[in-house]
């Protein structure tokens, strides 16, 4: 039986999905919630809840005193 190698399919994912699938909030109602306050930013830059995140791209999300960087 020979080895396959399978290459995953990498698909755009909502920011508040990610977010909450992430465990960075326990609910997706937290996550979109912070979107909403500007407490989590793509690229610098506030966008919408169901905006569609990429492989590689740069999150700054706000937590109370915490700031991460995440890409």
């Amino acid at each position: 039986m020979g080895l396959t190698t399978e290459i995953a399919e990498v698909r755009p994912v909502r920011l508040d999905k990610w977010l909450w699938a992430a465990r960075f909030y326990k609910t997706r109602g937290l996550a979109q919630v912070a979107i909403e306050k500007g407490q989590v930013l793509v690229a610098g830059e506030r966008v919408k809840v169901s905006r569609m995140l990429k492989a590689g791209e740069r999150l700054s999300i706000v937590q109370g005193e915490t700031e991460r960087q995440v890409e």
